[in-house]
């Protein structure tokens, strides 16, 4: 196989793949016939013959996959009858600080939020795919450590931790800007959107169980 038939066979399976495809499963595609510099190279020459279309190649933390631009998403939210959840303060609150300050115990949460953390809110988080327990500290009743998983960074399209929008203190408390939150990438494939975070020490708590609404508009896509 060369590698023009390399890249027709890639652009296939990631066409018609349901989730992002990891390196691995590339590899196996194309029979252990390149190394990873060259299906590096493939994925990036595919990746610029798609550029300017309605559609592109992009990575996540779990593989590859195709999605739509974020112009597109205006027109395809018309066909999508289903609008992205929307969650409380105290839910978006405690991902937030998750996303930033993992493994953290609920402990860890409430002393930075200064309420107390329901177990609702954590198994709201977990329902959704994006948390999970990743170890216990060594203290009195073992708590256990939560950390954002593969998925929470796949549905905000981000590749890794690093590419989290930086906060100007990192030891002011943390507050979602963005009271909507992108549908998996099961529920919408074809679509992505930020969570965009931002530093809020100069705000007054609010009550945790107070829902927060917000427009649509200020949901922000990665480019």
């Amino acid at each position: 196989m060369n590698a023009h038939e390399a890249r027709i066979v890639l652009e296939a399976a990631l066409l018609t793949a349901q989730q992002p495809l990891p390196l691995s499963d590339i590899r196996k595609l194309l029979g252990d016939e390149f190394d990873s510099g060259m299906l590096h190279t493939l994925l990036d020459e595919l990746r610029h013959s798609w550029q300017g279309r309605g559609v592109e190649l992009i990575q996540l933390a779990s593989g590859w996959c195709f999605q739509s631009t974020p112009a597109m998403r205006g027109y395809l939210d018309r066909l999508n009858a289903d609008k992205p959840p929307r969650y409380s303060r105290a839910v978006l609150e405690t991902l937030a600080i998750i996303a930033y300050r993992q493994p953290v115990t609920r402990g860890d949460i409430e002393e930075i939020r200064g309420v107390t953390v329901s177990t609702q809110v954590i198994r709201t988080l977990e329902e959704r795919g994006w948390i999970e327990t990743v170890g216990h500290r060594e203290a009195p009743g073992r708590p256990a450590l939560l950390a954002t998983t593969r998925a929470f960074l796949d549905d905000l399209g981000l590749r890794s931790l690093q590419e989290l929008p930086p906060l100007a203190n990192d030891e002011a408390r943390l507050q979602p800007q963005v009271m909507e939150l992108p549908m998996t990438q099961s529920e919408l494939p074809m679509t992505q959107s930020a969570l965009i975070l931002r530093d809020t020490s100069d705000v007054p708590e609010a009550p945790a169980a107070r829902p927060i609404e917000s427009p649509a508009s200020m949901l922000s896509p990665i480019s």
